[in-house]
């Protein structure tokens, strides 16, 4: 079960977006080594079963890091950043594409899971890499775009597609302009209704919150949906709500993940959804962990994940308590295992 920390609000954040070169700067000095980011945290090799030699590689943004818990081998926001052993288990049932995902490729870059929408590999790398990703052993380099982005003809071929969907990786990745070019692009598809966003950037470099981002989403004809994907209630400061904030103009959802020993606590889910409210963001979906080989350490059962949410629903408002869902490979949308309801 995840520890429950002490939860205390965020500070009175600054008003507005950052300078357009400071979420770079941050990005350049991410820690890539284990022992770096220990020795940050105020932990030895001998505390925990770190290893540099996974197939995936350390990433993690300095302002995240500062939010962990100094000399806890057990914070829920270094468990989600830390390379352990565990993850070289092969264990049976997981696999490198438990969603099927080649399978939804319509053209390079381009996933059609479910109708009406389609998913754009709008970048192949995140500004943090999270270990329980389930996109840590995706062919990034056969789904690379160029600065015209040809996989947006297929879109624009299709009239059924109202959404499109910018993923990775991390779409806010791209910097100002090149991102600017790419939204633009869509925009002009006559045909479509919404851009939705999937990113981690807001969470862990909360600087990528530009005025240039800010003033490129404003200029769009399509609604702008932003998902984010925030785990724990820890991870929320005040240069978040500052983010979230600048971002407020646009719908703003979460997407959690149920990961044991991080959030697999339902006062711990409980204060994210109050966290995330009282920011500007509605609580949208509570997700299964994927079956990706080298996360089963993360596994919650079906059972002890609706055992959690029964607990939050009974606490939460509706409209706070986000659906617990899991995706299914070959289903026509996420099946969901338990609504907002007790």
């Amino acid at each position: 079960m995840a520890s429950t920390p002490q939860f205390e609000a965020p500070a009175p954040a600054s008003a507005g977006p950052w300078p357009a070169d400071a979420w770079r700067r941050e990005l350049a000095r991410a820690v890539t080594d284990v022992e770096e980011l220990l020795a940050l945290v105020g932990l030895s090799t001998e505390q925990v079963d770190a290893t540099q030699e996974t197939g995936f590689a350390l990433r993690v943004p300095r302002p995240y890091i500062a939010r962990m818990r100094r000399g806890d081998p057990y914070d829920p926001l270094l468990r989600q950043v830390l390379p352990t052993v565990q993850e070289s288990q092969s264990v049976a049932g997981y696999g490198v594409d438990p969603l099927r995902e080649s399978a939804a490729v319509v053209d390079s870059g381009l996933l059609h899971k479910y109708a009406g929408r389609v998913l754009l590999i709008a970048a192949g790398t995140c500004a943090v890499n999270c270990r329980y990703c389930f996109r840590r052993h995706f062919p990034y380099a056969e789904h690379r775009q160029d600065s015209d982005f040809p996989a947006l003809e297929g879109v624009r071929r299709d009239a059924t597609i109202k959404e499109v969907i910018l993923s990775g990786g991390d779409p806010l990745m791209l910097r100002d302009s090149h991102f600017a070019t790419l939204v633009r692009r869509v925009a002009d598809i006559d045909h479509v209704r919404r851009i939705r966003i999937h990113t981690r950037l807001p969470v862990v470099i909360p600087q990528r919150v530009t005025a240039a981002l800010i003033d490129v989403l404003a200029s769009l004809p399509q609604q702008v949906v932003i998902v984010l994907h925030f785990n724990h209630g820890n991870e929320i400061d005040a240069d978040c709500v500052r983010a979230l904030t600048a971002l407020g103009r646009f719908t703003l959802l979460n997407q959690s993940v149920l990961l044991r020993g991080v959030n697999d606590d339902a006062d711990v889910l409980v204060e994210l959804s109050e966290r995330l409210f009282a920011a500007g963001v509605l609580p949208y979906y509570l997700h299964m962990p994927d079956a990706v080989a080298g996360t089963a350490h993360f596994d919650v059962s079906e059972a002890e994940a609706k055992a959690l949410h029964r607990r939050m629903a009974a606490r939460l408002p509706g409209y706070l308590t986000p659906k617990l869902v899991r995706e299914t490979p070959g289903l026509a949308a996420k099946e969901l295992l338990a609504s907002s309801g007790i």
